[in-house]
């Protein structure tokens, strides 16, 4: 995120795993950032795997861009495409003013093509987090827009809501919400009233 924030854009972006909160985080970023609302009409393609084939999704690939520093294809459901071999030669040598987004939402990427996109791109694969980590998951993405929160409070969500960090997020933002603009803390109290757990937690 820190490259794309900064511009640095790649011509591969294989995005794979059963956590979808990053992947949809990274394309949906990719999505809204990369062109001007104006250009994306020409210049951006969202597909699913389901409905296109991989000779579809290179065709999309080499287009060039118009009136545009770049094109945007993002497949969704990539462990769909039939054919998948046809991308190992584009991923050889991708457009280099095209950005080809290739999401495995849970699903399966084929071997060849991990391995080539590995060498003329970005690979990220997002791993469920464990209950353990979610404490720590909570507390950074807290601290990130400027809210603290206690050990025993981020327990007490991270138990209550569990491992789906769509909606773990959701909920934080909900709390947030509710939180004075003189007081960025959540403690105890906060979390029995807002999110319904009770603070005698153990």
């Amino acid at each position: 995120m820190r490259a794309l924030k900064a511009g640095n854009f790649s011509p591969i972006y294989i995005l794979m795993g059963d956590e979808p909160y990053f992947l949809d985080k990274i394309t949906d970023y990719i999505a809204d950032n990369v062109l001007q609302p104006e250009e994306r009409d020409f210049n951006q393609s969202v597909v699913f795997g389901s409905d296109v084939t991989a000779a579809q999704v290179v065709d999309l690939a080499r287009e060039f861009p118009m009136m545009a520093t770049h094109r945007v294809v993002i497949v969704k459901e990539a462990q769909s495409l039939k054919n998948a071999d046809l991308l190992v030669k584009y991923l050889a040598t991708p457009v280099p003013s095209t950005i080809l987004v290739l999401c495995y939402k849970g699903g399966k990427v084929d071997r060849s093509v991990l391995a080539k996109a590995k060498t003329s791109g970005i690979v990220f694969e997002s791993k469920k987090k464990r209950d353990y980590e979610l404490p720590d998951f909570i507390m950074g993405y807290l601290k990130l827009r400027g809210v603290t929160i206690d050990n025993k409070s981020a327990s007490m969500i991270a138990e209550h809501i569990g491992a789906d960090l769509s909606r773990l997020t959701s909920e934080l933002e909900k709390v947030m919400i509710s939180l004075p603009a003189n007081d960025r803390r959540i403690t105890p109290d906060v979390v029995e009233q807002q999110i319904g757990v009770s603070k005698d937690f153990q």
